[in-house]
């Protein structure tokens, strides 16, 4: 089986492929040009392009399904190498903007919702990601693919600036070498060059891990998978929280280096009649003492057999003001793609369900 070539950083490159400025060229080829043939690389010398061809692979994976959003979202299912599945989403932040002349005001701004892991061990009672439970980590270089293949698809420019939040399959944490190495591919200048503070990752708070995370110094931002304010609810919700408590992921927050700019996101999932109560609020502004966080209340996303439902607007829009009333950022996040199989998990579960009843 060829090695993947996307798995590899600049520095672990050169160790077999020299002189050095040949894995430059290299690099432009694939992430900047976005050629996915070795022998098209005509600047590199002829017997290096069969070398690479022989012994590489550029992508390992192949889109089985799309979806595509009235709001401009895409939902990508792709096909490993071994036949397993994983998704990512693309959402357009903000779309193109045009002068009255038709040239163009401001290109789109989109951010890209990867996997980490194919299925998960965390557990979560509200995400179909769960239900199928842990398969697999994904490589460093899997986890790069997905957003390569975005970008091809979709035309987007190497120096279009696009976040990424790993926050698609997976609790990322529990893949950190993988992660780490991934975040250090995109951020190379000579690659994406997407910098790591627009690289967020979310974790269902591995507190040892968040630890780890801080002593490698990525530079990246920390989202914390909140979800409940007392450990007795959490606990039904995020069964990992018997593992890592709530007051154990705040310990680890307040332990992690914060860009003097940026604040720790706390997300917050909304869940009708569970978690969206004034006295919620209440509790979780006390929790946040003292940290520089944003909390990002989440509309929970329905899908089938499901037994949560979404919140009502009313009591997002409460919940928000009194954190706000509280010098809390706090932003409700647009809901995306809810016309296409938006939640994590939802479009993977519905190919599994289509190939089971053939």
């Amino acid at each position: 089986m060829k090695k993947h070539i996307l798995n590899y950083t600049k520095d672990e490159l050169a160790k077999f492929i020299s002189p050095k400025f040949r894995v430059k060229q290299l690099f432009s080829w694939i992430y900047n040009k976005k050629v996915t043939n070795f022998l098209e690389m005509n600047n590199l010398p002829k017997d290096l392009r069969q070398k690479l061809n022989d012994e590489f692979t550029i992508l390992s994976s192949q889109i089985v399904s799309k979806q595509v959003s009235k709001d401009g979202s895409i939902k990508y299912l792709f096909k490993l190498h071994d036949g397993h599945t994983v998704e990512a989403v693309l959402l357009l932040m903000k779309p193109t903007v045009y002068n009255e002349d038709g040239s163009i005001k401001h290109l789109p701004k989109y951010t890209v919702c990867v996997s980490s892991q194919v299925g998960c061990k965390v557990g979560c009672a509200f995400c179909l990601t769960a239900k199928g439970g842990f398969v697999r980590d994904l490589s460093a270089g899997e986890i790069v693919e997905q957003i390569l293949q975005i970008y091809i698809d979709n035309n987007i420019e190497s120096n279009r600036k696009v976040n990424i939040v790993y926050m698609g399959m997976g609790e990322p944490l529990d893949n950190l070498e993988n992660l780490a190495k991934a975040i250090k591919i995109f951020s190379d200048v000579e690659g994406l060059s997407i910098s790591p503070h627009r690289q967020t990752v979310s974790t269902s708070g591995l507190s040892s891990k968040i630890d780890k995370l801080a002593k490698l110094n990525l530079g990246v931002n920390l989202a914390i998978s909140l979800h409940a304010v007392d450990d007795k609810l959490r606990e039904q919700l995020m069964p990992i929280n018997k593992a890592y408590n709530i007051a154990s992921i705040m310990e680890a927050v307040r332990r992690f280096p914060v860009n003097l700019r940026k604040k720790v996101l706390f997300e917050y999932l909304m869940i009708k009649n569970v978690n969206d109560s004034l006295d919620a609020a209440k509790k979780l502004v006390k929790l946040l003492n003292g940290i520089k966080a944003k909390v990002n209340l989440i509309y929970f996303n329905p899908y089938e057999e499901s037994e949560f439902q979404r919140p009502s607007y009313e009591d997002m829009r409460k919940f928000q003001k009194y954190l706000l009333s509280k010098g809390i950022i706090c932003t409700i996040r647009e809901s995306k793609g809810l016309d296409i199989s938006a939640a994590c998990g939802q479009l993977r579960e519905q190919k599994l369900q289509e190939e089971q009843q053939r």
